[in-house]
């Protein structure tokens, strides 16, 4: 395994991290005894597998169900300090409500503290203001720091990238975890701005909110050769240093396998990348056009200015993504969660598109003609049933 100086904290952090999304029962709370044996088997080895690799870093949440009950089976039984282990609480119903959640968490976990505390999901200047102001949830975390069951305090975020920079910028978080992936460079200034701040960055969900990368389509893999798609996104990720880890979702022990694989070829990123990202480049140019691919995204709207809260933005990217890559299943899933996402994935789908004119919030748009046609293309494409976050499903 190698390791990255995870900012201000000091900590060394394995490049790969162990995210405690997939192998968990249930996304409710369940008491231990409703716990399938074979899943908390399954759970075991995989904590095992990871900590074997030089994977130290465990990281959890209150809202990942019962990921907390069943980490606290296994972590007690390995030496505390040669653990990283973060969970986040999401900063609602007051302050109270946001102790109580984290006492829980560390409760079922089985353990004294916790390394990394991150407020969960600061994706709105609202929910930031509501944050710092006093007596609110940044001070709730320090008073946790303070009685030693915290040792450094960071942020999450699904947010634009104009929120993340501000909550950056208050010099308030040791650490950020973000989302960015080659499909998904967005929040590279918020990378940037964190490592001015000297904080340590995590990247969420690389192979599935990255592509669903572990179920790639035929012609993403072929784009992607001499790499598969999933050892591909993480050597692009890694070959920038300001990039300290990634988040291995391993569902199962075997999931680290092909992850690893990455690892023995970090040192010549220079020369393996640059081939492969002109393959996916190119082949976007020859299916969505040159201009197109290059333009599309300048001077589109925000959700909350456009008529219907039609978020544009995301719905020409994940077009873009399904003709370009065939990555159909991964835009289809993520197109069908607007509407249902809430701040976590905000704005509408183009279902009622044709209701709205379009030409005033598209006036700094290139494609301003075009649009309205590509999103109804878009949601003929795409539509289809509701789709929920995985924490509400």
């Amino acid at each position: 395994m190698q390791y990255r100086r995870f900012g201000r904290t000091e900590l060394q952090m394995p490049v790969f991290s162990c995210g405690g999304m997939r192998y968990q029962y249930k996304w409710q709370d369940l008491p231990l005894s409703e716990i399938t044996e074979e899943n908390q088997r399954n759970l075991e080895a995989t904590i095992h597998r990871s900590l074997e690799v030089g994977i130290n870093h465990i990281e959890t949440a209150r809202a990942y169900g019962t990921s907390e009950i069943q980490l606290g089976q296994v972590l007690p039984k390995f030496d505390r300090d040669k653990l990283i282990v973060q969970t986040k609480v999401v900063p609602k119903e007051g302050v109270k409500q946001f102790r109580q959640m984290f006492d829980r968490g560390l409760s079922l976990l089985n353990l004294d503290y916790v390394d990394l505390l991150g407020i969960h999901g600061i994706n709105t200047p609202e929910i930031l203001d509501n944050c710092l102001r006093p007596g609110g949830y940044l001070d709730e975390a320090r008073k946790l720091q303070s009685q030693g069951k915290v040792r450094f305090i960071g942020f999450s975020t699904h947010g634009p990238t104009d929120v993340i920079i501000k909550t950056i910028k208050t010099d308030c978080f040791d650490y950020v975890n973000l989302h960015w992936y080659y499909i998904n460079q967005t929040n590279w200034a918020a990378i940037e701005a964190a490592n001015k701040q000297d904080m340590g960055v995590f990247i969420i969900s690389p192979s599935d909110k990255g592509g669903k990368l572990y179920a790639p389509p035929p012609k993403l893999v072929e784009l992607c050769q001499p790499l598969s798609p999933i050892v591909f996104n993480n050597l692009f990720c890694l070959s920038h240093p300001q990039v300290n880890t990634l988040s291995v979702g391993a569902s199962c022990p075997q999931d680290f396998d092909e992850h690893l694989k990455t690892l023995s070829l970090l040192d010549n990123s220079s020369e393996i990348l640059p081939k492969i990202i002109n393959q996916l480049e190119q082949e976007a140019i020859n299916i969505l056009g040159e201009e197109w691919f290059k333009t599309w995204h300048i001077g589109l709207p925000k959700p909350e200015e456009t008529p219907g809260n039609i978020n544009i933005k995301t719905i020409l990217w994940l077009r873009n993504l399904a003709l370009a890559y065939d990555l159909i299943d991964y835009a289809t899933m993520r197109y069908n969660l607007l509407g249902n996402g809430g701040h976590w994935f905000p704005g509408q789908n183009a279902k009622k598109v044709d209701q709205f004119d379009l030409k005033s919030c598209l006036i700094n748009s290139p494609h301003q003609e075009k649009i309205p046609d590509f999103l109804q293309e878009t949601h003929q494409l795409l539509g289809g049933k509701s789709v929920q976050r995985l924490s509400q499903a």
